[in-house]
Order: structure tokens, then sequence, then C-alpha cells
């Protein structure tokens, strides 16, 4: 197959895919239901094997190939996702896989990704540098490439989440997912509207990462100079030239998000609904609090696409998610640098309930005069109310401080 997948094909991956991956949630949400003003239902993909929707367009490619080349194994580029769905499926059916990763990938997911039983090789400092290794490994050894999202078996296998969406919920109006590659939205879009063609396909992108957006603007596939977002799972430069055929057809709009609302939804995703979820995952369910008017009362799918999320960035998350909320605040305090000073400032902290979560000190920069130290102090909040009453206790001792955001 060189051209797009059609339904029927679809319906086979579904066949190929039975018995080795979940047929995953679709969970309805009362929280982000109130949250938006729709039905809410949330396709968990973060729940799927490997962590990501990824294993099943690999499963299905790799259960295409013909035997000659399975025996001389697969490749494929890839920072994360991908790299650990073509691994599991490798290794389910016997096959030699090697992934080539960028040097930046984060030590957890190369660790993930050999121990579903790849070779696992860094190479380059970008994507484009892993992929570059990596067609030089497939000329030199014979082993066939796996595109992460612009191969008809690919698009196929992810189109899988659209049969299972529809199955699960027919009644279903608007279907919101990420967009890095495009080879899910492209399946997805595939298999709804065939079988309900009223089904709204809402595609998500990053702000820092628009390179679908670029491409349908300018009517051709489209290559971005540079990109930055947190979403790294769909931070892709160019999308290929069959997903991009695909979103063309099928999909009716796409919307941005940026970093801060990507990693809002991520927070309260794990605050109010207990689901882990990694920031490219989150896209749909951020571009859902965005847009409230256009899916008032409506029936709403977001597609959660993954769960592996760095832990150092979950840190940074949900540090601003209490900040946010006001369950955790941060002031600096100019503080006489003399035994009992600090103390008097704990004192009021542990008076008014507030649990001390971390304290620092500076006193060699410009601005704290000799003789002083800057005190910063994090502390968690039981409401934010507590804020202002610490503020105020502050003031009538007399003491310099500022409110961090």
């Amino acid at each position: 197959m060189t051209t797009l997948p059609e339904y029927s094909d679809i319906i086979q991956a579904q066949r190929r895919l039975k018995g080795v991956v979940k047929h995953t949630t679709l969970e309805h949400s009362k929280s982000f239901s109130a949250f938006s003003g729709a039905r809410v239902f949330m396709k968990l993909e973060n729940l799927q094997s490997t962590g990501s929707f990824k294993v099943r367009g690999a499963y299905n490619k790799l259960s295409c190939l013909p035997e000659a080349s399975l025996r001389k194994g697969v490749v494929c580029a890839s920072a994360g996702n991908h790299a650990q769905g073509v691994a599991f499926a490798a290794g389910l059916l016997d096959v030699k896989a090697t992934v080539f990763m960028p040097v930046f990938t984060p030590p957890l997911k190369v660790i993930a990704t050999r121990a579903y039983g790849a070779d696992v090789v860094l190479e380059g400092d970008t994507f484009d540098d892993a992929m570059a290794a990596a067609s030089r490994f497939a000329e030199k050894s014979g082993a066939c490439i796996v595109h992460a999202f612009d191969d008809p078996h690919i698009i196929a296998g992810q189109g899988t989440i659209g049969l299972e969406i529809f199955h699960d919920h027919d009644a279903v109006q608007d279907v919101v997912v990420p967009i890095g590659g495009g080879g899910m939205i492209a399946g997805i879009a595939i298999a709804l509207k065939e079988m309900n063609p009223d089904i709204r396909i809402i595609g998500v992108e990053a702000e820092g990462a628009r390179s679908m957006g670029l491409s349908l603007e300018k009517g051709r596939p489209e290559k971005l100079k540079s990109m930055q977002t947190i979403a790294d799972g769909i931070a892709v430069k160019q999308p290929g030239k069959l997903t991009f055929e695909a979103i063309r057809k099928y999909v009716d709009d796409i919307w941005v998000v940026n970093d801060s609302e990507i990693a809002h939804a991520a927070y309260l995703l794990l605050q109010r609904a207990k689901i882990l979820a990694e920031p490219a995952g989150v896209a749909s369910m951020a571009a859902v609090l965005r847009n409230k008017a256009s899916l008032a009362d409506r029936v709403v799918v977001p597609v959660i696409s993954g769960g592996n999320i760095n832990m150092g960035l979950l840190e940074q998350i949900l540090e601003k998610g209490m900040m946010e909320e006001g369950l955790r605040a941060r002031i600096a305090v100019l503080i006489p640098d003399v035994a009992g000073e600090l103390k008097s400032i704990i004192s009021i902290l542990e008076t008014l309930r507030a649990s001390i979560n971390d304290i620092t000190h500076e006193r060699s920069i410009t601005t704290v005069p000799v003789g002083y130290v800057l005190v910063t102090i994090t502390f968690n909040l039981r409401e934010s109310s507590q804020l202002d009453t610490i503020c105020q206790a502050l003031e009538g001792k007399m003491k310099r401080y500022e409110v961090l955001t």
C-alpha cells in the first residue's frame, strides 16, 4: 500500500491487534464536563501497553511485513513513544529491532525501550539526526524502516482508536486529537467519517510546533525551521505526505494550545481525575478547556494519547499547578542576618498552619544589603485565603516581603 488506508484496512488492523493491544477505556468525566460545558468522555490511550497509542500502528506494520523482511530486522528513529511501540511489537513477533534515539532522550525512555528488547543507539542532537542514522543503518543492514506516522499500515493501526470510540459511544459528536506527524488523527478520521460523516474531527497542535497548520495554509507539507514546546510527543518539524492528505480531506478543524494551557490540563487531569498523562497526550484536553463555546452541550471525546511523562517536567507541572490554584505559595523576605530572625518568620507560618516545603537563603546578590539575607520560603496552604492572612502577619511584624509568582 502506497496510498491512504481505507476503512476496510482499519477493520483488518483491528483483527490483527485483537489480544495484543488493549481496548482502552472511554471514561466519562464529571469534572471536565463541568469545566467545559460539554459531555466529556476521555479516550485513555495513556493506559495502553507501553503507555501510548503508538503500539497499535507499530504492531500492525510489523504484522504486514513479509517474512523475508522480518528476518532482516526493523529499525526506527524516535525520542520516545514510537520507539517503545516498535520495541514492544518486535518483541511479540520475535523480530530484531534497532532504535536510534537522540542523545538528549530522557534516560527513563531509553531504559524502557531497551527493556522491551530493542537495541538502542544514541546518535545526534535532534530527531532528524537520529532519523538520518536510522536510514544509513537500514541501507547497510537491509532492516526495514518503521516510520512513526507516514505509513498506511501505521495509520490503519492508529485508526482502530476510532473504531473503539464509536463502539463505546456511537452518539459522539466531536473527537479531539493531538497532532504531531498526523498518523493518529488520520487513522481516527478515516474510521469515524466512514461510520458517521457528521462527527467533527478536531486536531490540536502545540503553539511552538505548528507544522501541520502551516502546511495546510501553504497547501503542501512544510518544514518548520525550529520548534519549542513541552509537548515533545507532538513536536514534529514536517508532517508526512499521506497524513497531510488525510487531514486535508477528513479533519474539520485544527486548534492550537500553548505550553501553559497544556501544563494546566496535565495538572487538572492528575489532580481531579487521577490520570497521569504526558504533555502531548493532554493537548486535546487543553483544547477542550480553551474552546468551551464551540463544544457546549456536545458529546466530546478528547484522546489522551500517552502517559510517558518526564519526571522532572511532572514536578514542574505540579508546582505550577498548585501555585495557580492557591494551594502553594512562595515569598521572599529580607531580614537582618542575625540569629532568631528566620525563626520569627517560621513561627508565623506554623501559627497559621502553613506547611513549609522549602527554604533558601541568598546573601551574595547585589540587591541584598550587607548585613541582611534574602530568605525565600515555599509553603503549602489549606486554602488560598491563608496567603492574605500570612501577608498581614508579616506586615504586622514589619517584615519586608514579596509574594513570588
